[in-house]
This record gives C-alpha cells, sequence and structure tokens, in this order.
C-alpha cells in the first residue's frame, strides 16, 4: 500500500515514514502543501497522511483542491491542534478520518488500512479470492487455511491486484503500488513478482491481459 506523508516536522515525519515502512508500506514524504499537489499531480496513492499545519498552502486548502478535483483518495488528517472546530473542518471538507498527535504509530497503521477498506466497500479486513486469504494487518497470507510466505513486495503486488479485483492494473500501476520515491525499478520486477505469486498460491489466481496488464478476476 503506497502512502503519501504530508507533514513539516522532520522529527515526526521521519518517525512515521520508518514506522510505516516497517508495517510493509510504501510511503511518500513532503513537508508542505505545494509539494504534495506536486506528488498527487504525478503519482497515485492508497491514502494521504495529510497535517494541517503546513508552511505556504495549509492542509485544509490541500485538502479542498484535491476534492475539487475530483480525487476521491482516502485522507486521513494528522495535527496537533485538538480543537473540535480544527476537527469538523478536515471531515466536512473531504476528509475519511482524523487522529491527534501525538498517536500510536500501530493506531495509525490500523486506521490507514479502515479507511482504505472504507473506500473500496469492503466490511472485513481479510481479503478473499478463492482459496487465498489476506490479512493486510498481520500481513498473513494463505492458500487453503495454511500460511504461505511471501517476500513484502509480493505481498504489496498481491494485495494491489487483491484490492481492485476485477480491475486490470497495467506494470505502471502496479509499480507505483510497490517502489517508493528513489527504489530502482528492475524492468522485469512485476512480471518476476507475478511468476512467484502464481508458484506459491496458483496459476489461476492472477490472470494476464495481454497488452493490457494483470487482473484477479472478480469471481473468484
Amino acid at each position: 500500500m503506497r502512502v503519501l506523508l504530508v507533514e513539516d516536522d522532520s522529527m515526526i515525519g521521519d518517525s512515521v515514514r520508518k514506522g510505516l515502512r516497517q508495517d510493509g508500506f510504501t510511503v511518500d514524504w513532503v513537508r508542505d502543501g505545494k509539494a504534495a499537489e506536486a506528488a498527487l499531480a504525478g503519482h497515485t496513492y492508497d491514502a494521504i497522511l495529510l497535517d494541517l499545519g503546513l508552511p505556504g498552502k495549509g492542509g485544509v486548502e490541500v485538502l479542498k483542491s484535491l476534492r475539487r478535483a475530483g480525487n476521491d483518495v482516502p485522507v486521513l488528517i494528522t495535527t496537533a491542534r485538538d480543537a473540535v472546530s480544527d476537527r469538523v473542518a478536515g471531515l466536512d471538507n473531504g476528509a475519511d478520518d482524523y487522529i491527534v498527535k501525538p498517536f500510536d504509530l500501530d493506531e495509525l497503521a490500523a486506521r490507514i488500512r479502515a479507511v482504505v477498506r472504507r473506500r473500496a466497500g469492503r466490511a472485513e479486513s481479510l481479503i478473499r479470492a478463492g482459496d487465498v486469504t489476506l490479512d493486510p494487518a498481520s500481513h498473513r497470507v494463505t492458500l487453503r487455511g495454511s500460511a504461505v510466505a511471501l517476500s513484502a513486495r509480493e505481498l504489496a503486488l498481491l494485495e494491489a491486484l487483491l484490492d481492485r479485483r476485477g480491475a486490470i492494473l497495467s506494470r505502471s500501476q502496479l509499480e507505483e503500488r510497490i517502489y517508493g520515491w528513489g527504489e530502482e525499478v528492475e524492468s522485469n520486477a512485476v512480471e518476476v513478482y507475478v511468476h512467484a505469486l502464481r508458484k506459491k498460491l496458483g496459476a489461476d489466481l492472477i490472470k494476464t491481459v495481454r497488452g493490457v496488464g494483470y487482473v484477479v478476476p472478480a469471481e473468484r
């Protein structure tokens, strides 16, 4: 899951980025509203962690611009402002949830998974496709009830496809989900991970749509 962290405090930003990466997230970090808008113009994210008290263009203005543009990416407000009026302003302008600093990183990760799950229309945390079950919280994958060991990027690619079951995702879309800024992307990385997932979870789980991309069929 790829997340954009918008946070101007260096200590908080570094701590959150490290903590979320350890929890399996891909995290891009920017420190002001203009940089956030530039990142959103060039990349696709599963969720945004947005501080309100940003230099230059504030968090609420970034949020308003995002929603006016029709971008429905889940947004979780992270801020030291704990006044009710600030929480209301964030939520009324399109935020999906709100967490006040200081916060526990495990709770933050759980809230990110929750807003992404709600936006995808899933009531339960587990994602299922046929005999395969993925628990995003524990990073546990099972095949007919037996645990299957996956690498971090195999897991990220599987989650990307299961999140959008029935939708064809191109190689570039999948690369966006599993690589962050500054990470070298090998030319055949997606193909290698898809091959590994088929070997571990069954050849029929992921279908190739020639010339377009990959899909986990919705009817599985």
